[in-house]
């Protein structure tokens, strides 16, 4: 096989396995704990199952691709440039986000996800879980979806833009499993925002870092504000 065919493979390969992650994890937990209850020390434990997505892909880069898992070289800038950068992220995601998500509002008139609602149940007050759902999905959505894919896609097809919207289109079809049409739209153009900066700057760890607090900030507003009224704004 090709290396293009080896990069391809991994590719549909990290989907797969985070699509499936996405569907079934709870189900899986459940079987493996032997607790049938949506509660918080099995969302944690659902959370190591993301890593372990991202150890086997990097291995599969490792001994199948034999290439390093990160293709793009992270660049070194001052810590003024991470600061200014992260920050700027943030406010083009949470604004830009934000206005997407009311466009969206408007049109559907669809409510909050009630798989999201669900999630706000088991987070409320547990700050460790929260620190800890943001750090996994920050490092392990950051790495897989811009580290791992969109370098791979660009390779694949010769051209940075398959690199940026398709890795920003498979970050939104993985979302579509909250139920709602903003959760696609929202980390659709996340996704875009990151893969944009990624091919420019090529520096993962801002990425995590700006992943983590955006995160953050919006489990910490649905930690503190009643459901109901988050859901109504």
């Amino acid at each position: 096989m090709s290396l293009n065919g080896k990069y391809g493979l991994g590719i549909l390969l990290t989907f797969v396995l985070l699509a499936a992650l996405m569907l079934y994890v709870f189900p899986l937990i459940y079987v493996i704990t032997g607790v049938k209850v949506f509660n918080a020390a099995n969302f944690f434990y659902t959370r190591f199952a993301l890593w372990a997505v991202l150890g086997l892909i990097f291995l599969y880069s490792l001994f199948v691709e034999k290439n390093t898992f990160l293709l793009w070289k992270d660049k070194k800038y001052s810590s003024l440039f991470y600061i200014k950068a992260v920050i700027a992220l943030y406010l083009i995601c949470a604004f830009g986000g934000s206005f997407l998500n009311l466009i969206v509002q408007l049109l559907t008139r669809e409510g909050m996800s009630s798989k999201l609602v669900q999630f706000s149940s088991v987070f409320k007050n547990n700050y460790p879980l929260i620190i800890f759902i943001c750090l996994t999905a920050g490092a392990v959505e950051e790495f897989l979806m811009r580290g791992y894919i969109q370098p791979r896609l660009e390779k694949i097809y010769s051209s940075p833009y398959i690199g940026i919207i398709g890795s920003a289109v498979l970050f939104g079809i993985l979302h579509s499993t909250y139920g709602t049409i903003g959760q696609v739209v929202v980390p659709f153009f996340i996704g875009t925002v990151f893969a944009l900066f990624y091919k420019k700057y090529s520096n993962i760890k801002i990425l995590i870092i700006c992943h983590f607090m955006y995160d953050f900030v919006s489990m910490m507003i649905m930690n503190f504000i009643d459901i109901k009224h988050l859901s109504a704004f």
